[in-house]
């Protein structure tokens, strides 16, 4: 049964993972062990358990341990469940709670992308996509739109960054996904084939194909590869996959926010075929 603590002392040093420790440094906490992350909201916490995840602390709002954490404490187990006003939380964290409750839980251990695409159909490379808001929409999409697997690369933000996590509803631990090291950057399109996967590459160059061409939906397993915020894919990157794609514009407008380019593509590429 979880220890129910009231907090007082703004200062407690029990709640110091939620509110002196960046993501990086919750990420190392255990080092050379896997660290921890924090999950927001009871909706994301109850996510983040039913994918197998271990609690180690919650801080929550009082009025929702008879509303809607009642249900999820239990789940839990013997863990501290540190709890007050939402004036004093919100003090305590410098922000304002999402949904009233916080949770931090340890990481687990990442497959290889090997493991993750088995028997996927359709899967995302995220090639340094640096803004977590970016990250955590597409794999919302993702979740929603037959997405099998997603793999980051190193210059990616982390998807267990709190801000990742709220922005996805959880959906970090609905889609596996892993990072890849720097085999990517050296051989590039190669790892993908290995992995049985053609490539389609999402680019604004003169030799691209449209999202809709019916090539690309006759694809048995396809890798979907999408750039980073402001430069977009490296060039090498481009040059190597199998197809170069583009979403058709209007009204001048030249390309889309990664997030939303995500779910176009995902709907005509993946949940159109399924």
């Amino acid at each position: 049964m979880s220890e129910i603590i009231n907090l007082k002392d703004l200062n407690c040093e029990d709640v110091a993972i939620y509110n002196s420790l960046n993501e990086n440094q919750l990420k190392k906490i255990y080092e050379p062990n896997l660290g921890l992350f924090i999950a927001e909201s009871p909706k994301v916490i109850v996510r983040a358990l039913d994918a197998g995840f271990e609690p180690v602390s919650a801080l929550v709002e009082d009025k929702l341990l008879t509303g809607e954490m009642e249900e999820i404490l239990p789940r839990l187990g013997d863990i501290p469940i540190y709890t007050s006003t939402e004036d004093i939380l919100s003090r305590i964290t410098g922000f304002k709670l999402t949904r009233g409750a916080l949770c931090a839980m340890r990481r687990k251990e990442l497959l290889s992308p090997e493991d993750i695409v088995k028997n996927a159909r359709r899967i995302v490379i995220l090639e340094d996509v640096e803004n977590p808001t970016n990250v955590g929409a597409i794999f919302r999409s993702a979740a929603a739109l037959n997405i099998d697997a997603v793999i980051l690369t190193g210059g990616c933000s982390d998807p267990l960054y709190r801000r990742a996590i709220r922005v996805s509803m959880g959906n970090v631990f609905q889609v596996p996904w892993t990072f890849i090291g720097d085999e990517w950057y050296e051989e590039g399109i190669s790892v993908l084939h290995k992995l049985g996967f053609r490539s389609a590459a999402l680019a604004l160059v003169d030799n691209s194909v449209s999202i809709n061409d019916k090539n690309l939906a006759k694809e048995e397993k396809l890798a979907i590869i999408m750039g980073t915020e402001g430069e977009g894919l490296r060039k090498k990157t481009i040059n190597d996959s199998d197809y170069v794609v583009k979403i058709p514009m209007s009204n001048g407008v030249d390309s889309l926010n990664v997030a939303a380019a995500s779910a176009v593509t995902f709907w005509e590429l993946a949940a159109k075929k399924s």
